[in-house]
């Protein structure tokens, strides 16, 4: 997340949200978060951006930590199992 919050954690507007969005995927990022005041940007992003990313809309700071701070989603593979030696 980039961006700026007013002394009352308020969740200011960003620049750049679609290239920000693209470097995150790149990097390997799956979930967005991003100012409510940036939602409307969206229309603007090609559909593969979309189906790939998550994007979380928040307007205060209080929304962002639980989801900032949200423990790693457990595996959906199995782990191999060590070699009997």
């Amino acid at each position: 997340m980039t961006g700026e919050i007013t002394l009352t954690g308020q969740v200011l507007p960003i620049g750049g949200l679609k290239e920000k969005a693209l470097a995150a995927q790149r990097a390997g990022v799956k979930t967005v978060l991003a100012p409510k005041p940036n939602e409307p940007d969206l229309e603007d992003f090609p559909p593969h951006l979309l189906r790939e990313l998550e994007f979380v809309f928040v307007s205060h700071i209080d929304q962002v930590l639980p989801v900032a701070l949200e423990p790693e989603k457990k595996r959906t593979r199995p782990r191999p199992k060590a070699a009997a030696g």
